[in-house]
């Protein structure tokens, strides 16, 4: 066998690597000092997936996505996003729990990102 990589090895390297790309997803950090605005609505909890991050929030049954907007500021090489309320909740169902989904493209975020949520995290109770 010679030193110089087959045909078959450069496609089967060019395929894993390809597929690396796809796999990575953004970084959810710990904010910093100054990063976090107690203001902004509290969330339960907010999950990294393949997709974009999901935000859990309090509701009162009829919470959707299109009552909250965000914000993105890019700071010391991460992205700081809040998650505001657009209009208050005015139904009354039964008090729970809502899960909102955000993409990272419509987040304006990339695989690279470093993403710090400046909402503070409040355990559900």
């Amino acid at each position: 066998m010679s030193g110089v990589p087959s045909r078959r090895v450069f496609m089967w390297t060019l395929a894993a690597l390809s597929l690396a790309g796809c796999a990575t997803l953004p970084t959810l950090s710990t904010p910093e000092p100054g990063e976090t605005w107690p203001e902004l609505e509290p969330l339960l909890s907010v999950t990294p997936g393949r997709e974009g991050l999901s935000i859990r929030v309090r509701s009162q049954g009829c919470a959707a996505k299109s009552d909250f907007v965000f914000r993105v500021d890019r700071k010391n090489g991460r992205a700081v996003v809040a998650f505001a309320r657009r209009r208050l909740e005015t139904c009354r169902g039964v008090e729970g729990e809502a899960t909102l989904s955000f993409s990272y493209a419509e987040l304006g975020l990339s695989a690279r990102d470093r993403i710090v949520v400046a909402n503070p995290i409040a355990p559900s109770t």
